[in-house]
């Protein structure tokens, strides 16, 4: 692999200060809308069923095709990210968003509207990874857990906005109206991005540059660190549930199978973002303060979010309100504890190719969904084939066991990897472990001293 050329580099603006929280506030604005944007079927999956006259595997299509683009282009994204920086990344995907989102509020035919929701799930795939390397670059070591659990966290804003107002808008203004209104706030936060966001904190006497043929060795690199493959199966295992509840099944689960009433549903799906909130917090302070123990964290967040699913589907009939908001918390829980796959790659990677590191942990989550997605759908019309209308409580408690073969996976290999991971650490960065388990987090050589 052709090696990038050491780089001079003079510290202009001061890390972890104000300039670094309003770059993240631009950032995560953007983040904001991007989730916004993906969890817009959430609520309009029956509109868009009746809209199209689709089935449920066909509804699917519309978030699962978005994922696939999504965890698709998450290395080539990475590495674009590691080449051109993230305001560069921000702005291409605000425009793909944008443009995506728009022709998705005109379309008429399945297909047309397929095309352009694959559109925005291109431009999704730059945003999040990019807000992590701001993250990376601007705030100091001993900052980035908590901020990166809030970056995960504040992004769910824009899940509130797609149960709560977009719900309303659809009713309101109607489906065009709705969703052209929904993709001007691009262009808003296209001039904030050009006007405010900087890469670094740093002038740079040069770039990481990766060339084309340099990329296969490249990534093959960054995987071969099985700090990376951790941080990936961590991501994959915890994430998944929440995606999908919240993107597209949760609703329909709890409306058509459960019985619940549309604002009932919705009000749950604010409530778990709520949640979201809370525990992430908790969980930011566990990760800063115990490193060692990270990967436990998240299999124990996964073993919180399997018991109460357990009982959902093994009541006889439809579960108690309780316990479906129990469950529906425990899943919410899962959101944060992805965001540790994140800190777990960032101690075996060094800046230069976080992006690249960052963009395989995410490919872990989104792979998830997309497949659980696709097999919840696959499932439901197996069962019954009369439509969205036809499902019965039990059909949906059939799909939704599909679940558990992926949680199994993905604890799994995270205790496998985990094994791995220390063993690296130990052999290549001596007391590193050590130092991990006294509650002091490891700093890769690679990002140095000054952000410690």
């Amino acid at each position: 692999m052709t090696q990038p050329r050491p780089t001079r580099q003079w510290q202009v603006h001061d890390i972890g200060k104000r300039r670094a929280w309003v770059i993240w506030g631009v950032a995560i604005a953007v983040y904001v809308l991007a989730v916004f944007h993906r969890s817009s079927l959430g609520v309009a999956g029956l509109i868009a069923a009746d809209r199209f006259d689709i089935s449920a595997t066909s509804l699917a299509t519309f978030t699962v095709l978005q994922l696939v683009v999504y965890a698709g282009m998450q290395v080539p994204v990475g590495v674009l990210l590691d080449r051109f920086g993230s305001r560069a990344m921000l702005i291409w995907g605000l425009s793909l968003m944008t443009v995506g989102q728009l022709a998705f509020a005109f379309s008429e035919s399945f297909a047309a509207a397929v095309a352009a929701r694959a559109v925005v799930g291109a431009g999704d795939a730059m945003i999040f990874v990019s807000v992590i390397r701001i993250v990376t670059v601007w705030f100091l070591v001993r900052q980035a857990p908590m901020v990166t659990q809030v970056t995960g966290l504040t992004g769910q804003l824009g899940a509130i906005a797609a149960a709560g107002p977009l719900s309303y808008l659809l009713h309101a203004l109607g489906w065009t109206r709705a969703f052209a209104l929904t993709s001007s706030v691009g262009v808003v936060l296209l001039v904030a991005v050009l006007a405010l966001v900087k890469d670094s904190p740093y002038r740079r006497s040069d770039v990481v540059a990766i060339k084309l043929r340099a990329l296969a060795q490249s990534v093959r690199t960054v995987w071969g660190n099985p700090g990376t493959r951790l941080g990936m199966w961590s991501h994959f295992v915890s994430q998944f549930s929440a995606t999908v509840f919240a993107l597209l099944w949760g609703y329909p689960f709890l409306v058509q199978g459960l019985g619940w009433s549309s604002g009932g549903a919705s009000a749950l799906l604010m409530a778990m973002t709520a949640w979201a909130v809370v525990s992430g917090l908790v969980l930011a302070r566990l990760v800063a303060r115990l490193p060692y123990y990270r990967s436990y964290i998240v299999v124990c967040v996964v073993v919180a979010m399997v018991v109460p699913w357990t009982a959902v589907l093994l009541w006889p009939g439809a579960a108690p309100g309780w316990v479906v908001v129990l469950m529906a918390f425990a899943t919410a829980s899962g959101g944060p504890a992805a965001m540790v796959g994140f800190d777990l790659a960032r101690s075996f990677t060094p800046a230069q190719a976080i992006g690249r590191a960052n963009g395989l942990v995410n490919v872990g989550g989104f792979t998830a969904s997309l497949l659980v997605m696709g097999l919840i759908g696959v499932v439901l019309d197996l069962s019954s084939s009369g439509g969205m209308d036809s499902y019965t409580l039990d059909d949906f408690k059939l799909a939704m066991a599909v679940q558990y073969a992926f949680w199994a996976l993905g604890v799994v290999q995270v205790l496998r990897y985990r094994r791995r991971g220390l063993a690296h650490l130990a052999r290549v960065h001596p007391g590193s472990v050590e130092q991990m388990r006294a509650g002091q987090p490891f700093v890769h050589p690679g990002i140095g001293t000054e952000g410690v």
